[in-house]
């Protein structure tokens, strides 16, 4: 037997996905932000540039290939979108858009975490207000909250501050790593000189322990970055948005600064994180803008969220299938009238099925019922011949002969 690959899914049924799909973008859309799609083929070097060269995704997780490993399937899609932003020459900012697809990265699969997954990527290109942060991350929340009815999860915000305050920071965090060395997993002790912030995403309990104790971030911003640490916070509690300071959260990617954040919930286990965003305000000229655009953006881990919606999607609004109508021809004689009178039912908008494989009437009758339907129409030699149908309801258990030219009428 051939199986799929590993960390791969064969998804079955697709009543869920949609609802999400459809419920986030109606959602994004009340906020004025756009659709669009981006190849899931792209340059290795959009992500060594924006990502960093340090980072899990890039160091270990990416699917290369070409000649010289050229081309890769995108491991996220910020940096596609912000390719495209700069690519297409977009004038028009800020720029609000959304896509939603597939993301691939060679992780070892468990619960929450998939070799592809697909994710929500939302992105405002061109705003530099603070404020901004404090809508997009309440539009988030509302989403999970209102949208979703979620209930059971935590937002944790940090703020890193610029480049210049991250150097500050970096000297003192070195000053606290050089003391406490031999605490350190052999991850961590590479990080600490190759990417020092990295050290925050160890998984390692030991690890985390120790990192407890670390200088906190927010206790080196500037005065300016304090300034709007504050503002951020302020406008959250004014915005009704329940929160949580994690100092330790700096994200995975180096293309982050200032606001940093992360929707999580306990229900997810270790892989806690269902979303998460931040700011990225030098992104664009990385990969290779006339100028920088401040810009604000998060991904929704689709697999992730499905996992926390699955337990309570009866009380959902999921939407209904139609009802169906399965059309039975007794005999093979009939089978040509049988596709006529679907013809004619779809014509109508209505929902049918044709059973023409060559089984009894009771087989047939047992298949329809196991199909859900709410309508079989049943056609014999009589019934052709007469130009009728026998219409039964299989919720009520009552038939009807009726004319064929009245099936439409009588189908509700």
């Amino acid at each position: 037997m051939i199986s799929r690959i590993k960390g791969t899914q064969d998804n079955l049924d697709l009543t869920l996905l949609n609802f999400v799909i459809n419920q986030a973008r109606k959602h994004l859309q009340q906020y004025n932000f756009s659709e669009i799609s981006t190849p899931i083929l792209e340059p290795t070097e959009l992500f060594t540039r924006s990502l960093g060269l340090q980072t899990d995704v890039v160091s270990k997780q990416m699917y290369t290939f070409g000649e010289n490993h050229e081309i890769c399937l995108r491991p996220e899609a910020t940096a596609g979108i912000v390719r495209a932003f700069v690519e297409n020459h977009i004038q028009q900012i800020p720029w609000k858009v959304f896509l939603w697809g597939s993301m691939f990265r060679h992780e070892q699969p468990q619960k929450g975490r998939w070799r592809e997954f697909q994710q929500i990527s939302i992105e405002i290109i061109g705003s530099k207000a603070i404020a901004q942060d404090a809508f997009f991350i309440k539009m988030l929340d509302s989403l999970f909250s209102q949208v979703f009815n979620l209930d059971s999860y935590a937002l944790q915000i940090n703020f890193i501050g610029t480049r210049e305050d991250r150097e500050t920071y970096k000297k003192e965090l070195l000053k606290f790593l050089d003391q406490n060395k031999e605490k350190m997993c052999k991850t961590c002790l590479a990080r600490k000189d190759a990417n020092t912030l990295r050290i925050f995403d160890c998984k390692e309990k030991s690890c985390q322990e120790l990192y407890e104790k670390a200088p906190k971030i927010v206790d080196y911003l500037s005065d300016e970055s304090a300034k709007e640490w504050a503002e951020l916070k302020q406008q959250l509690d004014l915005l009704s948005v329940s929160y949580a300071e994690e100092p330790r959260l700096v994200r995975g990617l180096d293309y982050y600064n200032k606001t940093v954040f992360e929707f999580v919930s306990g229900n997810l286990g270790a892989q806690s994180a269902f979303c998460g965003g931040g700011r990225y305000d030098h992104l664009v000229q990385e990969i290779d803008g006339k100028e920088d655009q401040p810009a604000i953006g998060a991904a929704i881990g689709i697999g992730r969220l499905l996992l926390l919606l699955d337990p309570i999607k009866n009380s959902l609004p999921l939407p209904q299938p139609a009802a169906l109508t399965v059309i039975i021809p007794i005999d093979i004689e009939q089978n040509a009238l049988a596709l006529l009178i679907g013809q004619k039912l779809t014509n109508h908008h209505k929902t049918i099925d044709i059973l023409l494989d060559d089984t009894s009437v009771k087989s047939k009758m047992r298949k329809a019922n196991k199909l859900g339907a709410q309508w079989a129409v049943i056609v014999g030699s009589e019934e052709q011949k007469n130009k009728t149908a026998l219409l039964k309801n299989m919720i009520t258990g009552t038939d009807e002969t009726v004319p064929q030219t009245e099936l439409i009428k009588k189908i509700s």
